[in-house]
């Protein structure tokens, strides 16, 4: 059973971790079955977010009584520091809990630095003197920001887009981090949904011992999955490899990773589903995306207004507006009859 250590936070736990964005997909019952599940075969390691809608609602039910027994990361995207204890007291409390292992930055578009003038490390630092946050940490999708954050020393954990996928300087930051004596947490192991070998995404971040993936999960059969993981983890082989490096072929370059840091837009576009379409629909089973529904929202890629706002907001410095018109022209030829 692989163990991982997260930097000098003296937290080590099980090298799967449970991503809990998609529970708020899915009922209460559901969510705690699934939540205690992952639990009884393993897993202590729950990564959240303020963001999340009941996603920490349902960790809080899924764990009263036995808060001790497990780490929980949360996230908050306060831009003040009344914002910030806000989020703060709203997670506790969600969370029925007293503290939180890891309270994380999320995904700011700068390094939150004492004395920068918004007051947030201060109030991070202050929430752990109080014992409401234990270690602190930052998330982020962009490379400068999180380089910066590892440069800097004051942060215990980074978590970022790591998989198979990842370029040499993303290698690089993993480094950093190990060197730095952070924990680094790897969100978007499968890009998305875009990887759907989970054997070859386990087997490519289990050659890193410093990296804790978090899978996100929202059915039993997925959890299983990855479960199944822990006493028979896949070693990299010609197999798992070739994979790789086919899907490196396809995807490397300009994609939506779906992250939705582009939303909400003015016209109702669901931006961080229709720019990716051409890799989804060939990547998953094809109906799924040619419902009515689904080509109901296709359709409104037309009401663009080229606001650019999108663009604005991509951590991946995507040309958005132009992605979706390609996806949107693909898709209508795949309608008309192209071949996947």
């Amino acid at each position: 059973m692989a163990k991982v250590a997260l930097g000098k936070t003296g937290i080590t736990v099980e090298k799967n971790a449970f991503g809990a964005l998609p529970i708020q997909r899915i009922g209460r019952e559901e969510s705690v079955k699934l939540l205690r599940r992952a639990y009884s075969r393993g897993v202590t390691f729950f990564d959240t977010a303020r963001w999340y809608t009941d996603s920490e609602e349902k960790l809080g039910e899924a764990f009263q009584g036995m808060r001790e027994k497990v780490f929980i990361a949360t996230k908050t995207g306060a831009s003040t520091p009344e914002e910030f204890w806000r989020d703060l007291e709203t997670s506790l409390g969600n969370l029925r809990t007293d503290y939180i292992d890891i309270y994380q930055f999320h995904n700011p578009s700068f390094c939150p630095r004492p004395e920068d003038g918004t007051g947030l490390y201060e109030a991070m630092l202050e929430a752990r003197a109080q014992g409401k946050v234990r270690h602190i940490g930052i998330t982020n999708h962009r490379l400068n920001v999180a380089t910066e954050a590892v440069e800097s020393g004051l942060y215990e954990t980074l978590q970022f887009p790591f998989c198979y996928l990842a370029t040499e300087k993303d290698i690089e930051l993993v480094r950093k981090t190990e060197e730095a004596g952070m924990g680094f947490i790897a969100m978007k192991a499968l890009s998305g949904g875009l990887i759907t070998n989970s054997a070859a995404a386990y087997a490519f971040l289990a050659q890193y011992e410093n990296v804790l993936p978090i899978w996100g999960v929202q059915r039993e059969s997925e959890l299983d999955e990855f479960l199944s993981y822990i006493n028979n983890p896949p070693g990299m082989n010609p197999e798992l490899e070739a994979v790789i490096a086919r899907d490196r072929q396809e995807l490397l370059g300009n994609f939506c990773r779906g992250c939705g840091y582009c939303m909400p837009c003015p016209v109702g576009i669901e931006i961080n589903n229709m720019a990716r379409m051409s890799l989804m629909i060939r990547r998953a089973p094809s109906q799924a995306q040619l419902t009515p529904q689904m080509q109901e929202k296709m359709h409104r890629i037309k009401e663009c207004l080229h606001c650019g706002k999108c663009r604005s907001k991509c951590p991946y410095g995507l040309d958005t507006p132009k992605l979706l018109e390609k996806n949107y022209q693909d898709y209508l030829e795949i309608l008309e009859g192209k071949p996947l």
